[in-house]
């Protein structure tokens, strides 16, 4: 009987642990697999023997039990079969590894282990023994560096795995790499590190776009306070355009948020590189997209279009296109900034804090209400098409503005004189340090606790946002959503308190809220 003992990691945003323990006992030969393997685990044994016979190396004729430990744990995908053909290997005698000798921490004895232990491995195997790609090697690389051990990986997913500072990994083409390595014979290679860029420079400007000087000051605040904007106008305003630039004036991610944005991208199969790394996602969903597309699910669940749109923006054009199912799973990610999916096989929970930016026109046609082109639709049109968003849904968007049509004047206006992204995203810059200076987020988070806290009012401006609430018929949800926006209005013009103009600037963003 002989046993041996591999790492490895399965998928996912968590990438946990799985130990691979390889065991060859005498009787019939067989191979099998234990630990909920689905099917590309269960095929791993015949992509193993492939790969150890293409190696000149012998498959041991003995029964051999593979089991992937945690067994309450599924497992997926191809990514074991280097970890299980080194367990083989080890078991069979085929490749001997030096041993280290240790110092006990009681220094009474010392201890010997196998250097493999130090090791985790992933990677696919073709039948001559090659390795090939994985997804979701960044979030393997994140836990590898918080377990302190040495990640070897097929070479494709090398440069990947090395954005992680901190993380010894080494990239290997063929299994006979791996062996010659771990018995000292010939080194691997390592990935060359290359400088992630501290600022990120877009093609796109906000000075691409003419008139439309409201739309734009309505970007900023959302920017400034990570509140979510409604912009509702005829074909061709340039509601795609300005909502395209939101990311050009968001603050730079941070590392933590670089590292938690690229995981999620590497778990869906997209590519990950020093060119993307810190890069604010803009995600546009077709209307036809399900439920499932956005938010994430399958059998194994993986991550949607919102989770893409973490730290980004989640960009929903011809809002009532969407299908109302899809529209109302939005509404809890709105609120928490996260998304929970159950599935038979497995729950998960994915990170979905995004900014949503809608737009849609104002009826099927889209002339309803302008003044340069005849609207077709009946009233009974326009109504149907305005009441496909709930009255909930359209609560949970901090802003809802007008995009009239440009006059040709607009048109001609010079790029020259009109403000850049660079120059509206320091002020976006200074206000979020204000609100992190208070609360350590952006005011869109906050509690109601600390509304109360944050934004309080004078009795006077307090009766006309008492007045204003009677009148437009506002729920509490959206009473807290003005406060808010008024806090961030405040804080991008340097103002301590919430002053009467704040609070009105703040109202004239919920005046359609009815469509009225």
């Amino acid at each position: 009987m002989s046993l041996s003992i591999v790492y490895s990691r399965a998928g996912g945003l968590d990438a946990p642990l799985v130990t691979v323990e390889v065991l060859l006992t005498n009787g019939l030969p067989s191979l099998g697999i234990v630990g909920l393997p689905e099917t590309a685990v269960k095929e791993s044994k015949d992509r193993v023997r492939g790969a150890i016979i293409n190696s000149r190396f012998e498959f041991p004729v003995r029964r051999i039990t593979i089991n992937l430990a945690p067994a309450d744990l599924p497992k997926e995908g191809g990514r074991f079969d280097l970890a299980i053909a080194l367990g083989i290997l080890l078991s069979s005698r085929q490749l001997e590894l030096p041993k280290k000798t240790v110092s006990a921490t009681n220094n009474d004895h010392k201890e010997q282990y196998n250097l493999v232990e130090q090791y985790e491995f992933v990677g696919e195997l073709a039948l001559s023994g090659e390795l090939r790609v994985v997804d979701g090697i960044l979030p393997i690389a994140i836990q590898a560096n918080k377990n302190r051990r040495i990640l070897i990986v097929p070479e494709e997913n090398g440069i990947e795995a090395s954005l992680i500072k901190g993380l010894t990994v080494y990239t290997a083409k063929h299994l006979l790499d791996v062996c010659a390595f771990l018995k000292g014979e010939q080194p691997l290679t390592k990935p060359a590190v290359k400088k992630i860029p501290q600022e990120q420079f877009y093609s796109i400007c906000l000075s691409d776009i003419r008139g439309q000087q409201s739309a734009k000051r309505a970007l900023e605040i959302a920017a400034a306070g990570q509140h979510s904007l409604l912009m509702k106008g005829p074909p061709g305003t340039g509601k795609t355009m300005l909502a395209s630039r939101l990311v050009t004036i968001l603050p730079d991610m941070s590392d933590a948020e670089a590292e938690e944005v690229a995981a999620i991208r590497s778990v869906c199969g997209e590519a990950v590189s020093f060119d993307n790394w810190a890069v604010r996602g803009f995600r546009v969903p077709h209307h036809t997209a399900s439920g499932a597309a956005l938010v994430g699910g399958g059998s194994y669940p993986r991550p949607g279009e919102i989770s893409l749109a973490h730290h980004g923006v989640l960009f929903m054009d011809e809002l009532p296109e969407f299908s109302q199912k899809v529209l109302e799973v939005l509404r809890e990610p709105l609120e928490s900034g996260r998304i929970a999916i159950s599935r038979a096989a497995k729950k998960a929970e994915f990170p979905a804090s995004f900014q949503l930016i809608a737009a849609m026109n104002p009826c099927p046609c889209g002339y309803w209400g302008d003044t340069q082109n005849n609207c077709r639709c009946t009233s009974e049109q326009v109504q149907r098409y305005q009441n496909k968003l709930s009255g909930p849904f359209l609560d949970r968007i901090d802003m809802h503005i007008e995009v009239p049509a440009l006059s040709h004047k607009d048109l001609q206006e010079n790029s020259d004189s009109i403000e850049n992204s660079f120059a509206v995203k320091n002020r976006v810059i200074d206000a979020q340090k204000r609100q992190k200076s208070r609360r350590n987020h952006c005011n869109a988070h906050l509690s109601n606790k600390e509304i109360e806290e944050d934004c309080r009012l004078t009795e006077a401006n307090q009766k006309v946002l008492e007045k204003t609430m009677d009148k437009m018929r506002l729920s509490a949800r959206a009473y807290h959503r003005i406060l808010k926006l008024a806090r961030t209005i405040a804080d991008l013009d340097n103002s301590e308190t919430i002053q009467l103009h704040h609070l009105t600037e703040s109202i004239g963003y919920r005046k359609i809220d009815h469509f009225q």
